[in-house]
Order: C-alpha cells, then structure tokens, then sequence
C-alpha cells in the first residue's frame, strides 16, 4: 500500500534502479547513510528541508504519479510539483468551467462548501461545550450565521459570512486548550505565537492532503468555486479543505495541546514568527499522518473508510454534481 513519506533533513535525492535514494548531507557538505524508499510505496512526497534533484528525478516521480510538497523554514507551504493529470478529462473539464463561469451555478456549490465547514466547526464546538468549556454564545452565533448560508447573494457576501464563522471559532480556542497556549487573534505568515503556528502548519498539510487527493479524480485543481482561482496555487484544495480543517488539524491540535503531547518549549519565537522545532513539528506530522489513516464506519458505503478516502469520496461527489448525476452534499460530520 503506497503511503505519505516525509523528508526532513537536507539532502539529495535520486533514482536508483527503480528505488529512490535519500543522501542526507550535513551543513559541511557530508554526506549521511542512504536511505532507499521503494517507489511502489511511495503516494507523495513532503519536503522540510533543502532537497537536491534533478530533471532525471523529477521525470522518474512524474511517470510514477509522485507529487512532491515543498515547505519552508517557518512550515509555510512553497508549492508542489505534481505529475500530469493522467485522469483528466475533456467533458469533466467543460463541465468544470461552465460551473465556474455560472454566477448561479457556483454559488450554489460555494454555499455547500461554507455549510460543510460550518457544520464541522459547530460539531467541533458542541463537544468541547459539553466538557465544560461555555462555549454556547459562540455555538448560537456560529448557527445564525450558518442560517444566513444558502441566501448569500454571492461569493464576497459569503465569504464574509465564512470569515466572521471562522473569527467566531478562533474565539473558543483559548477557552478549548485552557492555558497551555493563547491564540490572542489569528495572525499568518508569520505565526506569532504557538497556537498560530501550530494552525498554519495543520491546514497546510489539509490543504496537501485534499491536493493529493484531488489529482487521483477527474477535477481540475485550479479551477475553485469558493476561493478565486489565482495563477500560482491550486484553488480547489482550498475549497475542499474548508471542510476537513475542523475534524483533521482542529482536532489534532486540541488533543495534542490538552494532553500535554506539545508545550511552550517545543517552539522558538524568532524575528520572522513562531516555529516549531524539529521533534516537535515530526511529532506532529506522525499524529497527522495517524489521523488520515484512521477509519470511521461511513453511513453510505456501509464500511469503514479512512479519513483519506473520504476526502477522495468528497471529490467524486463533487464530480457527480458536476457532470448533473447527484446532487452534491458537504460531508458532515457526525461524531
């Protein structure tokens, strides 16, 4: 079964036969041990430190289906390369567009989007509230601007109502982690403090995992309902994402920081922000990889279902709208 590998350290990377070889080198130029990763195993790669390849690689990855995820010093996410889209098609990508180029059309699947993550929050904030953590105002505020959802105009006035749902939510975190950690407002690039830090790190890898997922279905990345598509980023794995945070990174980092698996002195605060220090953010990231392999019994299917596939499930609902087959509706969750 193919999996995630992470790569931390600098090094180079190449082909091997049919094996990628791993070189970890050191700041004096020293090279380390070899690892070997089977490429049969491998689904995509994350990348956290300097990684030297060349084209030969990159062709090798791009044959196999290899997507490769590049993260920087402050765990910003930098891009990915991803290999052709070999399930692309013609009528999927009309059909795609028209729904874009539809103001009616799109806001339609836009408000699905802000109803999932909404739903998903509160599911979140009601199970915190009933651990005695008061968050009913906050639960009553995120549900009336739930209920302005499916009249919202278009895409700003939604994505207002999105913007002041999150604002609500962020609220709670202090109440939720208790006095590990303070989230005194969401700031980004740079997070600066722990909570943000830890915020921005988990929805980059959400927003990777909805990327990766999105490549093994029909649907074209770049071409988003929510989110405006920009030139240089992959505006549907934002979409998709909106749904996922609350239950995948939300969660996760709720049960780390209550359970005391991440404190103060895993993190250093420089000039550029917040950063996670290196056993801290591997830490992490295990918990993360933990989390999408986790199964739940899915009401539909009647099996159990990783939380990886389900976010594949959630594009090929997508698609079934789409091409006119079913009605789509946001995952919900129910737990």
């Amino acid at each position: 079964m193919k999996q995630t590998k992470y790569l931390f350290n600098a090094g180079r990377l190449s082909r091997k036969d049919n094996t990628l070889k791993f070189t970890p080198v050191d700041e004096a130029g020293h090279e380390g041990q070899p690892r070997y990763l089977p490429v049969e195993q491998v689904s995509d790669l994350y990348i956290f430190g300097s990684l030297d390849a060349n084209s030969a690689l990159y062709n090798f990855l791009g044959k196999e289906g290899i997507a490769v995820h590049f993260f920087d010093y402050y765990e910003h996410y930098t891009g990915s390369f991803m290999p052709r889209e070999y399930l692309l098609a013609g009528k999927m990508q009309v059909e795609q567009t028209r729904y874009y180029l539809s103001p009616k059309k799109r806001i339609a699947i836009a408000r699905t989007f802000v109803e999932g993550a909404a739903c998903n929050i509160l599911r979140v904030l009601k199970y915190y509230n009933n651990r005695q953590k008061d968050l009913e105002t906050a639960v009553a505020t995120v549900e009336q601007l739930l209920a302005s959802v499916p009249t919202a105009p278009d895409v700003p006035t939604l994505m207002g109502l999105e913007g002041n749902i999150r604002q609500t939510y962020y609220s709670c975190f202090d109440a939720i982690v208790g006095e590990t950690f303070c989230l005194d407002g969401r700031s980004k690039r740079p997070p600066q403090n722990e909570l943000n830090a830890l915020i921005s790190f988990g929805n980059m890898l959400c927003y990777t995992a909805c990327l990766s997922m999105i490549y093994h279905t029909q649907l074209n990345p770049t071409i988003s309902f929510l989110h405006e598509p920009g030139a240089r980023r992959y505006s549907l794995a934002l979409d998709m994402a909106e749904i996922f945070k609350p239950i995948l990174v939300d969660r996760l980092i709720f049960r780390m920081v209550n359970k005391r698996q991440l404190q103060a002195s895993d993190f250093r605060v420089e000039v550029g922000g917040c950063v996670m220090k290196e056993a801290a953010r591997k830490r992490f990231l295990e918990e993360f990889d933990a989390a999408l392999k986790e199964t739940i019994k899915h009401r539909s299917l009647g099996r159990s279902v990783s939380y990886r596939h389900l976010i594949k499930l959630e594009c090929y609902k997508l698609q079934k709208h789409l091409l006119g087959i079913e009605e789509y509706k946001p995952f919900k969750a129910w737990w």
